[in-house]
């Protein structure tokens, strides 16, 4: 028997694993969450807060026994962790949560009386523990199964337009979908605005950084000093900030009247991309300065020894070879620009933030939705597709 022969191969690898504890636990954690949590709530309209509704009422026992079968399937195939019971596990997670619009849906049929025109269907506590944990089961075998970014988008752009078409055509009784109708005008336009000062912030942070960088390369006295104006900027807690430079915008504004007539102002846009934009530079500048500085000397050298100049060794060179952490900068910096333009509509900026506060301050979480779920969802789709193109971007990537 060769020495080859005794390596393992694929198949042996994935034979013989002990149970993946993590999916049985998850598993184990759905089925409490469904079984004892409220699944949906109904309302007779907006005033009147709605009636909790368990797993039985909203699905009915054939409904009930069908998902309890898909949330024991995890743990079942996780208990002999194989190559196919994987990926079956990540079929019945992707189909899960697929499913999700379709079993809202059921639920309206069972407890909305047709002759209620204003009733609201409301998601219940079951269903975001339930999707949340389905998240974790869709990383773990993200993990086991080595599965790229892109693929894992694709996977759920295809879930995501699952629930688009189901909200479209088959949930005017869902309570955050009449929430949408009802202001859809003014959605958008948050929405553009909030892709708007996300856009600039992270433009020039992304600019500002790339120059700092190079600057603290240059200079290394610069570095310390730097780093520490830096920090010191993220110490300091978003509302606080924004109130700091209320008044010395405000008071530029009414003494240089060329930067009012430019929109300067204590309120509104400015003060919030001065904020997002403090708040960016620390990741963007720290990793620019890292993927600039882990670039193989012995590489630098063979270029210059090729007779390429300093430019021409930055631009062809170090730059193309820092870009997937660079990116990875930028990933961290907008994402984190995303979370905090919400914050932004309390000093008048507008965004997506404007919904959050006001339904806080009438106490109507589904217009608090139709303010985080967008967020959420942009978060996402930017951290899984600049991720996804770093990792193309690097040595073996796409391999």
């Amino acid at each position: 028997m060769s020495l080859l022969d005794a390596l393992p191969t694929p198949r042996m690898r994935w034979e013989g694993r002990n149970p993946n504890v993590v999916l049985i636990s998850l598993s184990l954690a759905m089925l409490g969450a469904f079984w004892t949590l409220d699944v949906v709530s109904m309302a007779p309209n907006r005033i009147v807060l709605g009636t909790g509704h368990g797993a039985l009422e909203a699905f009915g026992w054939p409904g009930v026994l069908f998902i309890t079968l898909l949330f024991s399937a995890i743990g079942i195939f996780a208990w002999q962790p194989t190559l196919p019971h994987y990926r079956a596990l990540l079929t019945v997670v992707v189909g899960l949560m697929a499913l999700m619009p379709v079993g809202l849906i059921a639920s309206g049929l069972l407890l909305i009386d047709p002759e209620l025109p204003q009733a609201r269907l409301g998601i219940g506590t079951a269903y975001w523990v339930v999707l949340f944990v389905l998240m974790l089961c869709l990383v773990e075998i993200r993990l086991r199964l080595h599965l790229t970014r892109l693929r894992t988008t694709l996977l759920l752009s295809g879930v995501a337009l699952v629930w688009w078409l189901c909200a479209s055509f088959w949930l005017d009784n869902l309570a955050l979908v009449q929430e949408f109708r009802a202001r859809d005008r003014q959605f958008l336009t948050a929405v553009g605005q909030h892709i708007r000062l996300v856009s600039i912030a992270v433009g020039v942070s992304v600019v500002l950084g790339l120059l700092l960088a190079m600057l603290m390369r240059r200079y290394a006295r610069l570095q310390k000093g730097a780093f520490t104006l830096l920090n010191f900027l993220q110490t300091i807690p978003s509302l606080a900030l924004f109130g700091l430079l209320l008044a010395p915008l405000a008071w530029l504004a009414a003494e240089v009247p060329f930067l009012a007539q430019l929109g300067v102002s204590g309120i509104g846009t400015t003060p919030a991309l001065i904020a997002l934009i403090a708040y960016s530079l620390l990741p963007m500048v720290r990793n620019t300065y890292i993927a600039l500085e882990e670039v193989s000397k012995d590489t630098l050298e063979a270029a210059k020894g090729m007779g390429m100049r300093a430019g021409q060794r930055f631009w062809q060179v170090r730059l193309p070879l820092a870009l997937p952490v660079l990116l990875e900068g930028i990933r961290i910096t907008t994402v984190q620009a995303i979370g905090l333009t919400a914050v932004a509509a309390l000093i008048g900026a507008g965004g997506l933030g404007t919904f959050i506060f006001q339904g806080l301050g009438q106490a109507a979480m589904d217009m608090v939705l139709l303010g985080a779920l967008p967020i959420l969802i942009m978060a996402l789709v930017v951290d899984a597709g600049l991720g996804a193109l770093a990792e193309a971007l690097r040595p073996g990537g796409d391999e």
